[in-house]
């Protein structure tokens, strides 16, 4: 993926913003967000190691700029189901369309299969998108540092306090973390992968996550696709990772999950 690929991801995503406006002001919108319970806790759900020392957000994605279909028939209903049975601490939903073919249909449909906590992923550039997220019944919503400039970082986490969701807060560089920090950010995904050129390393999320604060909480997200990618990551004190294309890809995505899940003690 080209700088050029994503600007045109951003550029897509004023014109769905715009576009769900028509159909729904955000004035009624922002209403209704308000008046919507609160839902599990993604942040109690990571904040400590789960019965084998690990939690995993295990994701639903339907297909990605750089490998294409991922799971042409994927049922959000059936893998939500699939990722509880196996244990996952929570639940990734991909609702950007055009380009990874999701939905906010997908996390509402997500939503009425699970009582694990769920995020919203997406390029999040408007608050709009939140108080969608919010309506979708997500607890959480992905917003991506290198997108957003510090106003809007610090606006986004604040109303997600205010809507009682949790913001993850994605990162790629020691400077990404830098305003994360200063924005407020508790919940960090450290993203693996360069969202400029594609590049993945999972050595990445080690080396930032020595630089977090005591209150914040490490996620590591892409590349994670074997138990010996997640004990790499342990050497780091880092025990929750995001998983989606390995586990949507599997067979039996509840079997693997267990499978990942027991990293840590096959580590010993």
């Amino acid at each position: 993926m080209s700088k050029d690929f994503l600007k045109t991801i951003l550029n897509e995503k004023i014109k769905e913003i715009a576009f769900a406006k028509e159909k729904m002001p955000k004035s009624i919108l922002q209403t209704k967000a308000q008046k919507m319970p609160s839902g599990p806790s993604l942040l109690k759900a990571l904040r400590k190691p789960g019965p084998t020392g690990i939690n995993i957000i295990a994701e639903i994605k339907r297909a990605s700029p750089s490998k294409g279909d991922l799971k042409p028939n994927l049922d959000p209903v059936i893998l939500a189901r699939e990722y509880d049975i196996g244990k996952a601490s929570a639940i990734s939903v991909l609702t950007d369309q055009k380009f990874f073919k999701g939905s906010l249909a997908d996390l509402r449909q997500a939503r009425q299969a699970t009582s694990l906590p769920i995020l919203r992923k997406d390029f999040i550039i408007s608050s709009y998108q939140i108080y969608e997220a919010k309506v979708a019944e997500a607890d959480s919503v992905l917003l991506i540092v290198r997108i957003l400039n510090d106003s809007q970082l610090s606006k986004f986490i604040k109303l997600c306090r205010d809507l009682k969701i949790d913001a993850l807060v994605e990162v790629h560089s020691l400077e990404d973390l830098k305003r994360a920090t200063a924005a407020g950010a508790v919940l960090i995904g450290i993203n693996n992968r360069n969202l400029s050129s594609f590049k993945t390393d999972i050595r990445l999320a080690g080396q930032l996550a020595f630089h977090l604060n005591p209150n914040q909480v490490a996620i590591a997200a892409s590349g994670i696709t074997r138990q010996k990618d997640i004990q790499q990551n342990l050497k780091y004190n880092i025990f929750n990772f995001l998983i989606g294309e390995s586990l949507v890809k599997a067979e039996n995505p509840a079997n693997f999950l267990s499978l990942l899940l027991n990293s840590a003690k096959s580590a010993l």
